[in-house]
């Protein structure tokens, strides 16, 4: 009846595939077909399956025992598809009372809490080529959009208290999200976590249902088809995961059996700050059952990666490395990263982790986490920092924005502006940065320009793109309407024009994380702001941006260069076209050889150029050396081109 291997390992906690013991399974049983129910309750003292089959319990459905172990199961005839229904436990004290499936792969749409009989079998993909193709994006491109479904655009916004609106369904969802994110030029979609939860407020960062996406938008087979279309359209999709804690709810996995099954048993490291739960991930049968969370959705939705939330209260108790390392959730990271690099190998796994533990983004065979990515938050924290400061003080500030590359070749990093900077009372993005409306909109395209050119992968959430005031609400859609002000709408074409430059310019993501790929320029010009980047792809191929941070004008800044050659302005952000006052660099520029006694601190190269710079602004430059002009290209590259050839 089971697969007692399978078993084993959800005891041993090592179990990928623990959805398939566990949870409701149409089978045909001594030649009648029903649903086989299972769930691991070892603290109960009986257990039964009711619902809308047998009246919610009217003719009991008690479960078996299975070999002792804490495992009840009952075969039940004539169950039907999105039949809902429910495990009944008795339980230590005596009491009586019902669970929601740990285990299942549809729920009732909210405030309904019951669970429903689904068949995950049966879709059919049409997105081989794009799994056979797929990467981890260590040297590809990798631009992601994140977004909460639900508000990115609404049928019809909530009227008020007690009406949630209405919200395009996953299929609706494929010709209105998929063109836009396509058009805009991001290679990733990251949706906000669509495993089951009861409150919208909780942005589903509180989940009940670990195996079922979210009845908000649909049924699973549709989403299926919307992240099948993404594929088909290019685009990678990746699920904002949850495995830190859970919710309260009567119905979900606090107390499942009446004992502590997934929660501490302590009462001390139970309860987190968010008045949720924590899971225990020192207790085996919790690490199968978050093992399998992940595999099934890599599995059965063809997730690209998981972004997961709030890692270092899996690093440390509470997150507080006072409260000491939490031994037990750091060997589940260790084993799920382990056993997705064998059977997942182009997943990404990705940490939202704002410690400074060492190796996060190492393999675990180096005694690391094993991740392939962190978000680096510490240096949104400090560019966003120097972004709200008057610029009368920033030349004391520069350590904002240098400092990040003191470390950055510590760990895989990706740089992120996400839900968190725009959300109630935080200010968005645009409202973040000093002065005036005029002010603030070239400065946040300077900081974009310099988010782009600095390594690192990149994520935007969804309105930023738009230069937003208005902070984010998941109850509202984002304000589209914004776009018929002139300077907004220029904006939204900047962004456009941005990314469609990063996904064109190999050196802007070939060699994020070599340290031949960048080099500072300019980084000691404190007194006038100006700071130059230059990055190169494994060609030697090379793109140069010069930021100006305060409001003075250049007209003829000097520019250290490495290259002989020809600078072609491919962006400005005072462009006319951008709202700008168009202060640009209309024709190519040459570079100039210093003479010995032009030599400083700042003209240090043998080649310099000469930029206008607007106030507030950014310009990006395509290089092209002078011909006869060797590029210099990294020994190993050269080998693996000759191999190639």
């Amino acid at each position: 009846m089971f697969d007692n291997f399978l078993i084993h390992t959800f005891h041993d906690g090592n179990c990928l595939q623990a959805y398939k013991i566990f949870g409701a399974h149409f089978e045909t049983h001594e030649g009648k077909k029903g649903v086989r129910f299972t769930t691991y309750a070892p603290n109960a003292r009986s257990a039964q399956v009711v619902g809308e089959f047998n009246q919610w319990g009217e003719t009991p459905c008690y479960m078996e025992r299975y070999n002792n172990g804490g495992i009840y199961t009952i075969f039940v005839e004539g169950v039907k598809e999105f039949d809902m229904y429910k495990f009944r436990f008795e339980t230590p004290q005596g009491d009586i009372i019902d669970k929601a499936d740990p285990y299942a792969y549809f729920s009732e749409l909210r405030p309904g809490t019951a669970s429903k009989v689904y068949n995950m079998e049966g879709y059919r993909w049409h997105d081989s080529k794009w799994i056979k193709n797929r990467t981890k994006n260590y040297d590809c491109p990798l631009n992601i959009y994140e977004a909460s479904l639900g508000s990115w655009k609404m049928k019809r916004e909530s009227e008020g208290e007690g009406d949630d609106g209405e919200y395009y369904s996953y299929e609706e969802l494929i010709d209105e999200i998929i063109p836009y994110v396509k058009k805009m030029g991001y290679t990733h979609l990251e949706v906000m976590p669509l495993t089951e939860f009861p409150f919208d407020g909780s942005w589903g960062y509180q989940a009940t249902g670990f195996y079922s996406a979210t009845s908000r938008y649909g049924q699973p087979k549709q989403l299926m088809k919307f992240i099948d279309a993404c594929h088909q359209e290019g685009i990678g999709v990746i699920m904002d995961f949850v495995p830190a804690h859970f919710v309260k709810d009567s119905h979900g996995l606090h107390m499942y059996d009446g004992g502590f099954v997934y929660d501490y048993n302590d009462y001390n490291r139970r309860y987190s700050p968010w008045d949720s739960v924590y899971f225990d991930l020192g207790k085996n049968e919790v690490r199968s059952f978050l093992l399998s969370s992940v595999e099934f959705f890599a599995t059965y939705y063809h997730i690209d990666g998981f972004r997961f939330d709030a890692v270092s209260n899996l690093i440390y108790y509470e997150g507080n490395k006072n409260l000491g390392e939490n031994i037990g959730a750091m060997e589940w990271m260790k084993r799920l990263n382990g056993h997705m690099s064998g059977y997942h190998p182009t997943v990404m796994m990705i940490a939202e982790d704002s410690t400074d533990y060492p190796g996060v983004t190492k393999p675990v065979g180096e005694h690391g986490l094993g991740f392939d990515y962190k978000w680096d938050l510490g240096w949104m924290n400090d560019t966003l920092k120097y972004f709200q400061e008057d610029p009368v003080y920033r030349q004391y500030d520069s350590r904002f924005i240098t400092f990040s590359m003191a470390y950055f070749y510590s760990e895989r990093f990706l740089l992120e502006f996400s839900h968190d900077e725009v959300v109630h009372g935080k200010a968005t993005i645009i409202n973040k940065m000093w002065g005036l409306h005029g002010d603030k909109l070239a400065q946040v395209k300077a900081l974009y320009v310099y988010m782009m050119l600095h390594p690192g992968k990149k994520l935007n959430f969804m309105g930023n793109e738009l230069a937003e005031y208005k902070e984010w609400d998941e109850s509202k859609s984002l304000g589209w309407d914004i776009l018929k002000y002139p300077d907004h709408d220029a904006f939204h074409h900047f962004a456009q024009k941005l990314n469609e430059i990063y996904l064109k310019y190999p050196a802007l993501y070939e060699m994020d994380y070599d340290l031949k790929g960048f080099e500072w320029l300019v980084v000691d010009d404190h007194d006038q702001c100006v700071f130059a980047i230059e990055r190169k792809d494994k060609a030697g191929n090379a793109i140069i941006a010069v930021m100006n941070f305060v409001g003075n004008t250049h007209e003829k800044y000097k520019v250290p260069v490495n290259i002989e050659g020809s600078y072609k302005e491919i962006l400005n952000t005072d462009q006319a076209v951008y709202s700008g006052k168009n202060i640009v660099n209309p024709r190519a520029i040459r570079s100039k050889k210093t003479k010995p006694n032009e030599k400083t601190k700042l003209l240090n190269k043998d080649h310099y150029i000469e930029v206008k710079l607007a106030p507030f602004s950014a310009c990006i430059f395509e290089v092209k050396p002078k011909k006869g002009t060797p590029k210099k290209t990294p020994k190993k590259t050269k080998r693996v081109i000759k191999k190639t050839k």
